[in-house]
């Protein structure tokens, strides 16, 4: 928090520091700072009158949080801002004069200051009192530096969202606490979600509209957290707050004493995103080749994510020849090592073939490096997207001709489902799975590990225009590989020994056991008892568990809905082959989405599939917890953990349900048996 006097800098070059203008604003009353803000301002104090140049260096050096504004049409975005500049001191005189003159004109307050005129800049936005373009603010306190992108609430606008939140750490959605969460709120964290934003603060406005009512609060803190779960949040921050007044924005409010968390922009001033950062994969686009002599080559541009180090042995993608970093130069001289997101220039110890376009990376942590991927499109041009159409694709420092090959089908942003509609064309503000093919290869990430390397943007070959921005999926769907041109040379062939010789020879029929449940509920446990028991028995039988098999088949995936559905696609395609050599298969696993499993129960079989739900309720698995992982879920550790962040859908007629919780072991493993027969 800051009172009168406090160093606020303003710029519109975040960079640099300019002294604090003068203010004369009508005095409120403040309340008291805490201990770690007034501990902190007398540090700043004494540090300005010992030592000014220190001073001065350490805000040049500030760190930046970019943050956007997004909820529906009068929630408060524009006035939210407002406010924040306003009640820390940082608007020009001149700028208030006119807010103020504009605010009888254009303002919803009657003759009141209308905060929201400080960001609706255009005139339209101003006659029809809602935001359509992206409004850029930067300002600085003490602690940071801030660059606001407040964005427009309306659908038609997606794409003008879409541009505001692809540089954002933080998304700030705010709620109207009469309405609570509606369609719009979700489609806006689902956005947020999508271009990978990690940080959320769930702003609840217009408590005063509400008699400041903590049960409202809460009530629309339980229906954000119930549908959020489906996103990739790693941090989501909740403030019951009054825009227009100034309740709990920059000072706490005196209307809410029941809340006992920070300001807005004290949670601002804080919040951690230096783990946002990616410095393990070390990623260097060359932007340029300096060679101002014979006796000087080296390769420019800024390092992407990870650490550079001089003597790093590196790989120049998509050649892969191999190299040394000789040095490394800064906008100061040398260096002996660099980090994301600095500007640099490197030289190597080998004369290797490095242009624009490529990448250098370390040889023991190489990205994808293909001329096809797959993608989420988000479409920004009024003239359709039809399948085949040929753009040039822009990532990192490459521009590569590519025609978009597939569009898969797309997302209704309302329900965060697929939509029923054709994905034969993408219209504007539309947004899509597809299918991008190269014509040649780059180097690239999975969006969700590396914005930097994940992210592209599509470019129309005539007019030059943006048309769409896209982030890269970490794989390529079981789908689009089946319909592969390849697959039409492949036959599948037929064995001399039917299935039915092997269960005749075997004296069994070929089972598919299918357990589910959540984690801790006891697959594994019931899944190795069930088979030392038929084994016992004279039956043949396997287990494949789901750790085991992550360790080898399915190594290469990771934890999103599309590779969770890989991963069972995979297994029942195993499963399959073990039931057609006359075997009975146990698998454990979470298998949480039951369309994934009922496409599993396609590949296996009718006959041969045996549902199991292992049932026990979330608490009792959360007790037991043998891995530690429901304790790491619950820090943030994990993302996409089933049950915390991510949902569990129960079968809804299983062949058999056991309850762990109320039956041993034992008395599980009969009852499967019980139903084999």
């Amino acid at each position: 928090m800051h009172s009168p006097g406090a160093n606020i800098t303003l710029s519109n070059d975040p960079t640099f520091y300019i002294p604090p203008p003068t203010f004369h604003f009508p005095q409120k009353e403040i309340p008291e700072r805490n201990d770690m803000d007034n501990n902190y301002q007398v540090q700043e104090k004494d540090l300005i009158e010992s030592d000014i140049t220190t001073y001065l260096r350490r805000h040049e050096t500030k760190d930046l949080l970019r943050f956007l504004t997004c909820g529906s049409v009068d929630d408060g975005k524009s006035t939210l801002i407002g406010r924040l500049l306003y009640d820390s001191h940082m608007i020009y005189e001149d700028q208030l004069e006119k807010v103020a003159k504009d605010s009888k004109v254009y303002g919803t307050t009657g003759d009141d200051f209308d905060p929201a005129l400080l960001t609706d800049g255009l005139k339209a936005e101003r006659e029809q009192g809602i935001t359509i373009d992206v409004a850029y603010r930067y300002f600085s306190t003490d602690k940071r530096k801030f660059i606001i992108a407040d964005c427009p609430g309306h659908e038609q606008y997606t794409r003008n969202m879409v541009t505001g939140a692809s540089t954002c750490n933080l998304a700030v959605i705010l709620i109207d606490a009469r309405y609570g969460v509606i369609t719009q709120t979700k489609r806006h964290s689902f956005i947020c979600s999508l271009l990978g934003i990690k940080h959320v603060v769930v702003a609840v406005n217009k408590m005063d509209l509400v008699d400041w009512s903590e049960e409202r609060y809460e009530e629309i803190r339980r229906d954000y957290n119930a549908f959020v779960t489906r996103l990739n949040f790693a941090d989501i921050h909740f403030i019951p707050l009054c825009a227009l007044k100034g309740d709990n924005v920059v000072d706490p409010s005196v209307h809410m004493p029941w809340f006992d968390g920070s300001t807005f922009l004290q949670h601002i001033e804080r919040v951690n995103i230096a783990s946002d950062r990616n410095l393990v994969d070390m990623r260097f686009p060359v932007q340029y080749v300096i060679r101002p002599d014979l006796d000087f080559r080296g390769f420019s541009g800024t390092l992407a994510s990870g650490v550079i180090r001089v003597g790093d042995e590196v790989m120049s993608l998509p050649s892969r020849q191999r190299s040394r970093i000789k040095a490394v130069y800064g906008p100061d001289g040398a260096l002996d090592e660099a980090f994301a997101p600095m500007a640099l220039t490197v030289t190597l110890t080998d004369e290797i073939d490095v242009s624009r376009g490529n990448m250098l990376v370390h040889v023991k942590n190489i990205p994808k490096v293909g001329n096809e991927f797959e993608a989420m499109l988000v479409w920004m041009h009024e003239d359709f997207a039809k399948q085949g159409g040929s753009y040039l694709v822009k990532q990192t420092t490459s521009m590569v001709p590519g025609v978009l090959s597939n569009i898969r089908y797309k997302i209704d942003v309302n329900t965060m489902r697929k939509s029923e509609e054709p994905a034969d064309v993408l219209g504007l503000n539309e947004i899509a799975r597809v299918h991008v093919t190269l014509h040649r290869q780059i180097a690239f990430d999975p969006y969700d590990k590396n914005r930097d390397t994940g992210a592209f943007i599509l470019v129309d070959r005539l007019t030059n225009a943006t048309v769409a921005a896209g982030m890269i999926i970490d794989r390529i769907t079981s789908e689009k590989s089946s319909s592969s041109p390849v697959s039409k040379n492949i036959l599948k062939s037929d064995s001399l020994v039917s299935t039915e010789e092997r269960e005749k020879l075997l004296g069994q029929k070929a089972k598919t056991i299918w357990l589910t449940g959540l984690s801790g509920s006891g697959k594994s446990t019931i899944a190795k008892a069930l088979e030392r028991k038929l084994v016992d028995k004279g039956f043949a039988a396997y287990i494949l568990d789901g750790d085991n098999i992550r360790h080898g088949l399915n190594r290469d995936l990771g934890f999103s809905m599309e590779d969770r559905t890989e991963n069972i696609r995979r297994i029942a395609e195993v499963a399959r082959l073990m039931n057609e050599a006359g075997l009975i298969v146990i698998t454990a696993f979470i298998s949480p989405y039951r369309k994934d499993r009922i496409e599993a129960k396609e590949v296996v079989g009718e006959g041969p599939f045996m549902e199991v739900f292992v049932n026990a309720d979330l608490k009792t698995c959360e007790q037991r917890d043998p891995k530690g992982l429901y304790k790491k879920a619950r820090a943030g550790e994990i993302p996409q953990f089933t049950g915390i962040s991510a949902p569990y859908e129960a079968p809804a007629a299983p062949s058999v349900t056991v309850a762990t919780d109320e039956c041993s072991v034992e008395q599980c493993v009969d009852q499967i048996i019980a139903a084999l027969g």
